[in-house]
């Protein structure tokens, strides 16, 4: 049977269709970790430690020497994305103000719903399709994007005030495991070598992992409203990412790759309305929306990424017999 070549036919199929799989595992069969547990339960729930191995194993494969270039493209695609969301958040700020849309098809949006979707790229997604269509050193590159993370670029686009403290602590444990794997990959060659080879194995291992947190009912619950608003979060911040990109060198690869919302983006809007009031109203709507979002740019993103990689000739890196 040609299970790897009938996968591989599908854009971006080694992470789109086990990403899918656990998606509709966990729609249907939500407490399947539950029941099963031991190391079913642990494939099924186990995204951030697949994803640990992977920062590990790609961090081998970077040469110091390719430092400068991951801050300039990670620093980048980090600036288009959040400042796609600030500009998109000041002009729906002028028609929506703290409030939210009451009633009609927009119901329900509101500029922390944007916000927090637009400006939060989801990590794991993004360094899986450069683990399998990029060049390791746009891979390192997350390791300054990781500033996106949570909802303290977002309190900021918002103007909220009181949020003093950096999460340091969060930040460089992010990245930790793929300076781990740089070090041990520029001290030995073999090590370089032995880790590199399990970066695309793992890819849907991840990809599983990562759709087993996902329910599909989701999207229904944002209506078309949701989709619609997954399709802009590709699409608008695919284009400036796209340019992005290829302003520092690139090939558009990193950008699209780019164009995605953060399963963390969920907690966004209660962790914002944590810091003020006013905007915990906008929670339930807002958080709906984001989940939605989530799971149509995690089924869109590798699809456009598989697409234009194979309209400009770059094969994927899980494609080796």
């Amino acid at each position: 049977m040609k299970i790897k070549a009938s996968i591989e036919r599908i854009p971006g199929g080694m992470m789109i269709v086990p990403l899918l799989l656990g998606a509709v595992i966990n729609t249907v069969f939500p407490g399947a970790a539950k029941t099963f547990g031991s190391f079913t339960g642990a494939l099924l729930t186990g995204a951030l430690p697949i994803l640990a191995v992977f920062y590990v194993c790609m961090g081998a494969t970077i040469d110091f020497k390719a430092t400068p270039y991951i801050a300039k493209k990670g620093g980048a695609l980090l600036a288009a994305k959040v400042g796609t969301a600030v500009v998109l958040g000041f002009i729906a700020a002028k028609f929506l103000g703290e409030g939210m849309v009451e009633s009609g098809f927009f119901a329900g949006l509101s500029v922390l719903a944007i916000v927090a979707a637009m400006n939060d790229t989801n990590g794991g997604m993004y360094m899986a399709l450069m683990g399998q269509f990029g060049k390791k050193e746009d891979v390192g590159a997350y390791s300054i994007m990781s500033l996106e993370s949570g909802p303290f670029l977002t309190m900021v686009t918002l103007g909220v005030a009181g949020l003093s403290a950096f999460p340091w602590e969060t930040l460089v444990g992010a990245i930790l495991p793929l300076v781990v794997g740089m070090i041990l990959g520029n001290l030995d060659k073999d090590m370089r070598d032995y880790l590199g080879k399990a970066v695309p194995v793992l890819v849907p291992f991840f990809a599983f992992a990562l759709g087993a947190g996902l329910n599909l009912q989701n999207v229904w619950k944002a209506g078309l409203l949701g989709v619609l608003l997954g399709v802009a979060v590709v699409a608008i911040t695919g284009i400036v990412l796209f340019a992005a990109d290829k302003l520092t060198g690139g090939n558009g690869i990193a950008g699209l790759a780019a164009a995605t919302t953060a399963g963390n983006a969920v907690g966004v809007p209660a962790a914002v309305a944590a810091a003020n009031p006013v905007y915990e109203p906008l929670v339930p709507s807002a958080t709906a929306l984001i989940a939605s979002c989530v799971i149509v740019t995690a089924i869109l993103a590798p699809i456009v990424t598989a697409w234009w990689a194979k309209r400009i000739g770059v094969k994927s890196n899980t494609a080796q017999s």
